[in-house]
């Protein structure tokens, strides 16, 4: 069961989230406007952080630039709108949001962005010492047109914890931008390919590619599509 805070200023959406994340086994503090949700944010640990990003007081980027700034951005957060642009969350992702629900907001993508959430914030409890090579590595990604999905089993290989054929991979730093992002791409590929099996299928959904791109990755980076197959 996960501690998990909506914020939203529409009343029957706080209902509706709170009814599904309930009926999911989570306890669920609601926050109708910024004011409340500062309250809330002081006197809870949060596993994770339902914003909306319009709301009456303070909009939510605004909230969450807040939290980074003060040092309480150590959970999650996920941004819901049904008006926002592009530009308004790229700026929420480059805060520190983890992702962006765009409402009127489906229960598989409402279930799937807070598993992938919860998901994170257990691996960075259980490996804080991996917090500054995720830093890294994640710098390394915005340089780069290519985006790399956050997810539990990036923070597993840099951390080097024990989650797979690949987990052991290690990143020497202290090359040239290109070579560090290429060495982590292959490493990070490759231990999808080990998990799902060789499946490509599986690793195009975990890594959100499509089918042609993810074959043109990873003939790119000298991938052997048959290593995961065999392992």
């Amino acid at each position: 069961m996960a501690n998990i805070l909506v914020v939203d200023d529409e009343l029957g959406i706080r209902d509706l989230l709170s009814e599904i994340l309930n009926d999911e086994g989570h306890s669920v503090d609601l926050a109708e406007n910024a004011t409340q949700a500062r309250s809330a944010r002081a006197a809870n640990a949060y596993d994770l952080v339902l914003l909306d990003i319009w709301m009456p007081d303070t909009d939510g980027v605004s909230l969450l630039k807040e939290w980074s700034t003060a040092g309480a951005l150590t959970m999650p957060v996920i941004m819901m709108s049904g008006h926002a642009t592009i530009d308004t969350a790229v700026e929420a992702t480059r805060i520190g949001a983890f992702s962006f629900l765009e409402k009127p907001i489906t229960l598989q993508k409402l279930l799937k962005a807070v598993e992938q959430g919860l998901a994170r914030n257990a691996a960075h409890q259980a490996a804080p010492a991996a917090a500054v090579h995720i830093a890294a590595v994640a710098q390394v990604a915005a340089d780069t047109a290519y985006a790399i999905p956050a997810s539990s089993s990036v923070v597993a290989v840099l951390a080097g914890a024990d989650a797979g054929p690949h987990a052991h991979q290690g990143f020497d730093l202290d090359r040239p931008l290109r070579e560090a992002r290429d060495g982590f791409e292959k490493a990070y590929f490759e231990f999808h390919l080990a998990r799902e099996g060789g499946s490509m299928t599986r690793v195009a959904e975990k890594t959100g590619l499509e089918r042609t791109h993810l074959y043109r990755k990873l003939r790119q980076l000298g991938v052997d599509l048959g290593r995961g197959k065999r392992g």
